[in-house]
């Protein structure tokens, strides 16, 4: 109790929780100081889109059923073109 862990998640890696009490966990972004305005807008805009979907603010759409085209056009088409 009390303590404070930093993770830099630039580098792979897994948090759980193990305990019976609850966690709290504050998220805070760091940007790199060499990063220039474009890719900071850029990862804002990235980050914030993600945030919204993790929070079901952006809808999911169903997937669309795969045409016929596009299947004839794929790598077994060409495998079959090749070798038939």
């Amino acid at each position: 109790e009390g303590k404070l862990t930093t993770l830099d998640t630039s580098f792979e890696h897994s948090t759980s929780n193990s305990g019976d009490s609850e966690r709290h966990v504050l998220i805070i972004d760091f940007w790199h100081p060499e990063l220039s305005e474009a890719e900071r807008v850029s990862l804002d805009f990235i980050y914030d889109l993600r945030n919204k979907f993790e929070s079901g603010q952006v809808p999911v759409r169903k997937l669309r059923a795969p045409s016929l085209q596009k299947q004839e056009e794929g790598f077994g088409s060409l495998w079959n073109k090749l070798t038939g």
